[in-house]
């Protein structure tokens, strides 16, 4: 143990860890939240914008079929939220619904940091580090 948890009571500690868990949790549950809701409002966006989608079988064949034209670059996410595409809309929300467990782990970083446990600080690291190696280094096909 450390001079600082030496001072610490078990009683602080364990109020920091419970504080540092609160956080965590509602941060999934903002994320999850934020992102139901930004899928929701890109459907409504999608659904309004090509009404054929709700008439035709066939129209809305072409929306849920594995063959559908998504956005799948940051570039072209942004400039479907520009031109306000419901299709677009929808993929910012499975971003967002992506990262909020990796915004999860970059938290950790700083409650294990808060809670004076340098090895979980450590792991959370490495783990933060291999998710957004797996980001840059991906590809999408």
């Amino acid at each position: 143990m450390s001079k600082h948890e030496n001072s610490l009571t078990t009683e602080q500690h364990d109020h920091r860890v419970r504080q540092a868990e609160l956080i965590s949790s509602y941060l999934l549950r903002i994320g999850v939240l934020v992102s139901f809701v930004v899928i929701l409002f890109g459907t409504v966006v999608s659904f309004t914008h090509h009404t054929n989608y709700r008439h035709s079988h066939e129209q809305l064949q072409t929306l849920v079929s594995d063959k559908a034209e998504f956005p799948r670059t940051l570039t072209d996410i942004w400039q479907g939220l520009g031109a306000f595409q419901g299709r677009a809309i929808i993929s910012l929300g499975l971003l967002i619904l992506i990262a909020t467990p990796v915004m999860r782990v970059g938290i950790s970083i700083f409650t294990f940091g808060y809670e004076h446990d340098p090895i979980f600080v450590l792991i959370s690291s490495v783990v933060l580090l291999m998710l957004l190696l797996s980001f840059l280094l991906g590809k999408v096909e």
